[in-house]
């Protein structure tokens, strides 16, 4: 059975790289570290000093897992080879809904290099599934879960 295929931008799989150095070189060495100092503190049973390493332990060495899989198996998207009106991953688009006057922007991203706040929606978000592989100038309806809605696709940039 093949594994997820994790499509990302270059610039998203540079910084999955570099979290994995930091996790890897940085951080697992301090909590192992933070575990050595628990320990000298006698009694196991009774210390949160060496309960709280070793649950952030944990947390690092499944980020880790994770980060691994996803750099595995990732898919470096790149939107100069799509059709430069088509909405793709890495893609800036900007839409207005059916019967407002805002226009909205966003750009569509991985699923980990997502952050709505900062204009970068995930790939995997009801908004870019129902906008990927369309084209500048089409009316696309999205079904989220809040409702259904249709918007006109405007501009869609590199």
């Amino acid at each position: 059975m093949p594994e997820k295929s994790y499509p990302m931008t270059a610039e998203g799989k540079e910084k999955l790289e570099a979290e994995l150095k930091n996790l890897k070189l940085v951080k697992r060495p301090k909590v192992i570290k933070r575990i050595k100092i628990a320990r000298s503190y006698g009694d196991l049973s009774e210390n949160s000093e060496y309960d709280s390493a070793k649950d952030e332990q944990s947390h690092v060495e499944d980020r880790i897992n994770v980060v691994e899989q996803m750099l595995k198996y990732a898919h470096v998207v790149d939107a100069d080879s799509v059709d430069p009106n088509e909405v793709s991953v890495g893609k800036k688009v900007t839409y207005t809904e059916v019967g407002e006057d805002d226009p909205e922007t966003y750009t569509i991203v991985g699923s980990d290099e997502s952050d709505p706040l900062n204009g970068k929606i995930s790939n995997d978000s009801p908004i870019a599934q129902a906008l990927l592989g369309k084209k500048k100038g089409q009316t696309v309806e999205i079904t989220t879960p809040g409702g259904k809605f249709k918007v006109k696709i405007n501009k869609v940039e590199d």
